[in-house]
């Protein structure tokens, strides 16, 4: 039987602990005990962790061997912020496929109360990307920024560059990154109503690469899981 896997909230040589809620989850929900074994990610690697002591706010574990974990692309996805509760349901799958950082963006057609309430929901996409990340065996949760406009957002990765438009007729997205010239992958997914063409105009200035994934029109969150999927498949 697979173990869980959870990423540590503290690490000091050969013995790690969760804190808090992670702490209260593993207690109250999971019913975990002493003695009982789990997978714990460390900055340094994953490794067999022992529960030696546990109470609602704090699990502590003694580190035993290494385990072998699969590397995951370095791939960025830059999000721009649309409907919260499908926002969150995106960053969760992303997350679960492999996305290594993600960048909510704030659009032209980023709805004015979203964007407004964005940095505020911060704290809540972390928590989100860290319960995924364990979910899925990861080996550390990805890093979730603040919001940022996109005139900054197009500036903050390097690598190949991929920017989803729904007038791109000539590029396939498939083709785009099976042409990928580097180590490091960036998507951008637009709002919903699309880019503007004077977004695209700014994507295409910083070196983007414009792409479409079909003729049919997606709903942001579902752009943004196929976008991520096939990434993975092609690459990985």
């Amino acid at each position: 039987m697979t173990r869980r896997r959870w990423i540590a909230d503290e690490v000091s040589g050969d013995r790690a602990a969760l804190v808090g809620e992670h702490a209260s989850h593993l207690v109250k929900v999971l019913r975990a005990q002493t003695g009982q074994l789990f997978d714990i990610a460390t900055v340094s690697g994953v490794r067999e962790g022992r529960v030696i002591n546990l109470s609602p706010e704090r699990v502590e574990f003694e580190l035993g061997d290494s385990i072998d974990a699969a590397q995951i692309l370095d791939l960025n996805l830059l999000l721009s912020v649309f409907k919260f509760d499908r926002m969150e349901w995106a960053i969760e799958k992303c997350v679960e496929l492999g996305v290594a950082r993600i960048v909510p963006v704030i659009a032209r057609r980023t709805e004015s109360h979203l964007a407004n309430a964005a940095a505020k929901r911060l704290a809540r996409w972390q928590k989100i990307a860290l319960q995924a990340a364990e979910q899925s065996r990861r080996t550390h949760s990805p890093e979730i920024l603040p919001p940022v406009k996109l005139s900054e957002a197009v500036e903050l990765t390097s690598g190949t560059r991929v920017v989803l438009s729904e007038v791109e007729r000539a590029q396939t997205f498939r083709a785009a990154i099976a042409n990928h010239s580097s180590d490091v992958i960036s998507l951008a997914i637009g709002p919903e109503g699309g880019w503007t063409p004077e977004e695209l105009r700014l994507f295409d200035k910083a070196g983007w690469i414009s792409a479409s994934l079909g003729n049919t029109i997606l709903r942001v969150e579902t752009a943004a899981i196929a976008a991520v999927a096939v990434t993975i498949s092609t690459l990985s």
